[in-house]
């Protein structure tokens, strides 16, 4: 019979003690499921929206991000907010810009720069309750605010397993399964990556790439090689015709010579005939975030493994201007293939223009379904060829010497994100996976040719598609190919049934961002503004199916319709 002793029950007690501390302190933890009513996969600025209503209607929320850093593309580095109107913007995004109105009316705020020197066409400031353009530090400090203030639990570094991750009883999810093991058991599910990883794992119906016009009827979809067509040419806007090459460049590593081969990053054979169906991607790019002070300035720096071959069109480009660049391109900056938007203190928002610049046109085809180290190799190349990029206009001598005098006085900046170099992780991916649902959004939506019966939210940019391959005209010259820039004359409604999936492939998740849409539909869609909006609306959508106790497709609208007023969200703007 084992004899009690005080002395060794307290050593127990202590090392019971002891162990349940080192594991507070320490932050790990052996727990491997978690359960909320909503289960967010994707950190983004629309999962974010997501979360915040969620827990303002009163249910528990996890919100998962792969990486270290929520808000994606708004606090990685598009403080240039595109929008098109902004009477279309309402509920928790409008919320969102008008905090940052709300930062930047705090003089604490300017560290680097007065506010009134920045220029008030970018503050947008004077007489306004928003403000639309933003250091991504400082979105990233707004969009941590609005959500400690509510009860969201957050979860950064987790990865979903893409293989066989997601666990479904028929249509239903029941769980999402992280690489690490841990599991996600919730009542429904959002998917707000820019990848569509969680609606693509739960065998929802998608493309890739883009449309034939014929299969939507539509104008603007397909191969676009071609010149703008008379019929098109009071459709598309006059800048799409100035971010392609300077005619009589050459494609050849030595000019003339086929038999040479083709410059790095131009595709070989025809591009296609003009609005036929492809695989292809529009480009990508960072958003990079650029400082002139000094004090702040982080230098262009050749990277490891610089390739002059690759930029050999650059320098081509220039050379080929007959008479002054600035006669070549009369659109944005001359000089400079960038779009170098003002921030406050003094930053940029510095994107792509011109026929060679910062998009990596053509070499990110494999992006959407690429395996997670997949999708790093090409994110880091990147990020590699934008530097390579950097450094050859700041510094190369074959660089015109107004350009290299203009772009040295650029660099990243030291206090705006996690890596040494002043580079973003966040890389541009402005289009992968869409969803096919029982409602596609066409070009017909974007010209209020179609209106959905159902909105959740309003789309009012341009059809924008960026270039999306490079390759050699019949002329034997280079040529960029996938440039359309259409206008969109008023704000026009997106379908529910646009973010919610085919009832028979899963019936308690919806998509607000990667959403049932054509190429040409979501170039116009695909804003950051819009995404925030179509979070909201698709959190608030599953909180009322969660009461309800029905499928996420058999929500009534009008309940729906009802509730997204009552939380300002704009779904309708007087034409």
């Amino acid at each position: 019979m084992p004899i009690f002793s005080f002395r060794s029950y307290s050593i127990v007690l202590f090392g019971a003690a002891l162990i349940i501390f080192c594991s507070f302190i320490s932050g790990k933890s052996d727990q491997k499921e978690f359960s909320a009513d909503l289960i967010v996969y994707g950190g983004t600025s629309a999962g974010v929206s997501a979360a915040i209503q969620a827990s303002r209607m009163g249910k528990s929320v996890i919100l998962i991000e792969p990486t270290q850093r929520i808000g994606g593309l708004t606090t990685g580095g598009l403080g240039a907010t595109d929008i098109g109107n902004k009477d279309a913007i309402g509920g928790i995004s409008r919320e969102f810009y008008q905090n940052i109105k709300v930062y930047y009316d705090n003089p604490k705020s300017w560290k680097r720069q007065k506010p009134e020197d920045y220029r008030e066409e970018e503050r947008n400031a004077k007489n306004q309750e928003a403000m639309w353009t933003f250091e991504p530090s400082a979105a990233l400090t707004v969009l941590k605010k609005m959500m400690d203030a509510e009860k969201i639990e957050m979860v950064y570094g987790e990865r979903l397993n893409r293989k066989n991750g997601v666990k479904k009883d028929g249509a239903k999810i029941i769980a999402i399964e992280m690489e690490s093991g841990k599991s996600y058991i919730g009542k429904m599910f959002i998917d707000a990556t820019y990848e569509g990883d969680l609606m693509a794992s739960a065998g929802v119906s998608f493309r890739v790439g883009r449309e034939s016009n014929k299969e939507y009827g539509e104008t603007l979809n397909g191969v676009q090689a071609n010149k703008v067509s008379l019929t098109l040419r009071k459709t598309i806007s006059n800048n799409s015709n100035h971010h392609n090459f300077i005619d009589g460049v050459d494609p050849y590593i030595v000019k003339g010579n086929p038999a040479s081969g083709l410059l790095p990053f131009i595709t070989k054979g025809a591009p296609g005939i003009d609005g036929s169906g492809d695989k292809d991607i529009q480009a990508y790019c960072f958003r990079m975030t650029l400082t002139d002070r000094p004090e702040n300035r982080i230098h262009f720096a050749k990277p490891e493994g610089y390739n002059e071959l690759e930029y050999e069109l650059l320098f081509r480009n220039y050379e080929a201007a007959e008479g002054p660049i600035e006669e070549m391109y009369p659109y944005g900056d001359p000089l400079v293939p960038w779009i170098n938007t003002p921030m406050p203190n003094r930053k940029t928002d510095t994107n792509n223009q011109k026929g060679f610049s910062t998009d990596f046109i053509g070499q990110n085809y494999d992006y959407p379904d690429a395996s997670y180290e997949e999708r790093e190799k090409i994110v880091e190349r990147h990020r590699k060829y934008q530097q390579g990029l950097m450094w050859t206009l700041a510094y190369h001598p074959r660089i015109p010497e107004k350009v290299r005098n203009v772009v040295s006085q650029w660099g990243t900046c030291k206090d705006e994100y996690e890596r040494e170099d002043g580079w973003q992780e966040q890389l541009y991916v402005r289009e992968a996976r869409r969803m096919t649902s029982d409602y596609v959004m066409t070009q017909q939506n974007c010209e209020s040719l179609k209106f959905a019966e159902d909105p959740i939210g309003l789309g009012a940019y341009g059809m924008d598609s960026h270039q999306v391959k490079r390759y050699v005209d019949v002329n034997g010259f280079v040529q960029n190919e996938g440039n359309v820039e259409a206008h969109v004359s008023s704000p026009y409604p997106i379908s529910y049934k646009s973010i919610v999936p085919r009832i028979a492939e899963c019936n308690n998740l919806l998509v607000p961002v990667c959403v049932s849409a054509t190429h040409i539909a979501y170039g116009s869609i695909r804003m950051e503004p819009v995404f925030m909006v179509l979070g909201q609306s698709a959190a608030t959508a599953a909180c009322l199916a969660i009461d309800k106790g029905v499928e996420i497709q058999k929500i009534d609208y009008e309940l729906l319709k009802s509730k997204l007023l009552i939380d300002k969200q704009v779904l309708n703007v007087n034409r």
